[in-house]
Order: structure tokens, then C-alpha cells, then sequence
């Protein structure tokens, strides 16, 4: 059974679903699911039912997103993040951790395993990664520059932002593309939007390179190829930061990958958890 927790972190309060079945020794063990922009938790949910009977499972709401309350401090970097993050992991009592992260997640939980590389079993990257040489995309673009930004935001109907989404996503089905479009609706959401956007600096990305390489992270990297915001050679520049990374590219899917086909996604991350986990605390 998967439930809902209310947490505080450092004075904001958040959601986390949590349950699954531990294994016999792996009472600090668990899936965290990291999700990224405009997500929330609950995205996880098609997923971590999949993942659940092997393992503890964890997927907080992030600050700004979902039921989450926004940083009172404003401060959205990819590092504030990972703190929050290693709040809700401490908190839960987690000391060995598997990370499964799409789109921002893939930066925070990036942030957090470099900050805490003793903790982490594993890593897995759905449409994400440690974005080397990234081009914003389209509306990334948009976001990131003052004014303009605000301006798009006011725009963005839920009308518009479903024609936007349905268009860049064939794959989703209408019930996800509003489900996705309703995540952006709240105003302390596309505050937090902005000025993670804005925040947000390539040198951030090498600078984590640098950090993350020299553990050799266990990684695996599930990407689908029409993915409308960032492009599939993002998955293969992985392996510059994770030496050991398997690269997956799942055709035909897009960003949102686990949502248009969960059985393909689930197909590629089973087996590679059900090797891990537990792998320690039996050996």
C-alpha cells in the first residue's frame, strides 16, 4: 500500500507518498522518486506501484510543486532542492538510497548524490540527466528571460496549456496532459517555475560532472526519443558523468515516457532494481 505523509522541512510543509515492501533487512533502504517541472509526486504513482513489491518506495512533493508549500526564502536553485530532498530523506530515516529522477529531478537528485555519495545505491534517469552542453528549449527560453517570462505565464491558459502540451506529447493520453496541465495552474507553481528556470546555470551542470564522476555511481538511463524538450543525445552524454551508466532509448516515447507506456519503462528499471536492492545489506 502506498499512503500519504504530511512532512515539514526546514518550515515547509510538503506531501510524500510512502510504502512498498522492504526487504528483510532494508528498513533504511528505499526508491526515492524526484520528479521535476511542473510535476508532483503523484506522477509517480504508475510506477511506484510497479516498483513497490520490490522495494520501500518515497515520492515528496518538491517546494512550489503540487501540495508542497513554496520557499518563503525564494531561493529555487537546483541546491536548495537537493537540501529539501535530504530533508525528506532524513526524516524517513533512509541511509541507503535508490534514486529514480525525470526532467529538473534529474539535477536535484544529481545535487543531493554528490552531496551524499555514502547513501547512494543507485541512480536512474528518465528523461534526465546531468544536462551537458543543454539548449534550453523553446518555452525554457521564454521563462528564463525577465518580463517576457512573466508575461508567457499570465498567457498560459488551461486552454493553451493543453494544446500546447497535447501537441508536444501525441503519446499522453488526455487524462495525464490535464493531470500535467492543472500542475502548472497554481500561481506558487509558476513563481517556483521561474525562478528555478532562472537559477539554474550551465556551470552548474559541469560542476557537477566533475563531483559525480569520481564515485562511479551504479546508473541506469531510460530515455524516450521524441522527447520535445530535451533531445536523446542528452542520454548518451551520461556516460561522461557516470562511466557504468546503461543507456536505454525506448522509441517512439516522449518526455514523460512512464506515462504514455509504463510497461516499457517498468521493463528497463525492474530488473535493474531487483539486482540492487538489498545488495548490500545482504552481502
Amino acid at each position: 500500500m502506498i499512503e500519504t505523509r504530511r512532512l515539514t522541512v526546514d518550515g515547509i510543509a510538503t506531501s510524500v507518498l510512502v510504502g512498498g515492501s522492504p526487504r528483510p533487512g532494508t528498513a533504511d533502504e528505499a526508491v526515492v522518486f524526484v520528479h521535476g517541472n511542473p510535476d508532483c509526486g503523484s506522477d509517480w504513482m504508475p510506477l511506484m506501484t510497479r516498483v513497490a513489491p520490490l522495494a520501500a518506495v518515497v515520492a515528496p512533493d518538491l517546494p512550489g510543486f503540487g501540495a508542497a508549500d513554496a520557499r518563503p526564502d525564494r531561493d529555487y536553485t537546483i541546491y536548495s532542492y537537493a537540501r529539501f530532498l535530504d530533508g525528506v530523506i532524513r526524516q524517513l530515516g533512509l541511509h541507503r538510497v535508490h534514486l529514480i529522477a525525470h526532467d529538473f529531478g534529474g539535477p536535484f537528485a544529481a545535487a543531493w548524490a554528490a552531496d551524499h555519495p555514502d547513501q547512494v545505491a543507485s541512480i536512474t534517469f528518465v528523461n534526465t540527466g546531468v544536462l551537458l552542453d543543454y539548449r534550453w528549449h523553446r518555452m525554457a527560453r521564454v521563462w528564463r528571460t525577465p518580463v517576457l517570462g512573466e508575461v508567457s505565464m499570465r498567457a498560459i491558459t488551461p486552454g493553451v496549456a493543453t494544446r500546447m502540451l497535447a501537441r508536444e506529447n501525441p503519446g499522453l493520453s488526455a487524462r495525464w496532459v490535464d493531470t500535467i496541465v492543472a500542475h502548472l495552474m497554481p500561481e506558487k507553481t509558476r513563481r517556483a517555475v521561474l525562478r528555478l528556470y532562472r537559477a539554474t546555470r550551465p556551470g552548474d551542470m559541469e560542476q557537477l560532472a566533475v563531483r559525480l564522476h569520481q564515485h562511479d555511481f551504479d546508473g541506469l538511463v531510460v530515455f524516450g526519443d521524441a522527447d520535445a524538450y530535451i533531445p536523446a543525445e542528452l542520454a548518451h552524454r551520461q556516460v561522461a558523468v557516470f562511466p557504468r551508466a546503461d543507456i536505454r532509448i525506448l522509441r517512439g516515447l516522449g518526455h514523460w515516457c512512464w506515462l504514455e507506456n509504463t510497461d516499457a519503462v517498468a521493463d528497463q528499471i525492474l530488473p535493474f532494481l531487483r539486482e540492487r536492492v538489498g545488495a548490500t545489506a545482504a552481502s
